[in-house]
């Protein structure tokens, strides 16, 4: 695999993300908040005039939103037609994978597994190869009852 991806810090894990699915990055100015929306979408943004539903990663993993500092940029994708600002810690770089992902016996931990498709080596280290649409879907309702 020598496909491009951004890594980025989300609750305090390296991950990776393939640049493909990546549209930009931006500076997250005013997030408006929206009724009833599920705690991990913190809300609205604008940018270049198009709205994005702006989600807080960490929330969408099921994990503490204030445990981590937050980036004031968000990684910019599109997922069937919408488009997402996904709050993350930090952007790190844009690097290429070294070979395929793999699993890890035992898995990446219950918040990961859902997301992780896999660790990848790459050129600035090992990360998780982050799946942006289970991302965007939120927590896992049976595993956040439990």
């Amino acid at each position: 695999m020598d496909d491009l991806l951004v890594m980025a810090q989300i609750a305090g894990r390296r991950c990776a993300l393939h640049a493909h699915d990546v549209q930009s990055v931006i500076e997250i100015a005013a997030v408006t908040p929206i009724p009833r929306a599920p705690d991990f979408i913190a809300g609205i943004t604008a940018m270049r005039s198009q709205a994005l539903t702006v989600i807080d990663c960490r929330r969408a993993l099921g994990f503490d939103p204030d445990h981590w500092a937050t980036d004031n940029r968000a990684i910019v994708v599109s997922i069937a037609g919408y488009s997402y600002a996904l709050l993350i810690d930090a952007i790190e770089d844009i690097t290429s994978g070294m070979g395929q992902p793999e699993e890890i016996p035992g898995g990446f931990g219950p918040e990961w597994s859902r997301v992780a498709t896999g660790l990848i080596e790459t050129r600035v280290g090992p990360a998780l190869l982050i799946d942006v649409a289970a991302l965007i879907a939120g927590p896992d309702p049976i595993g956040a009852a439990a």
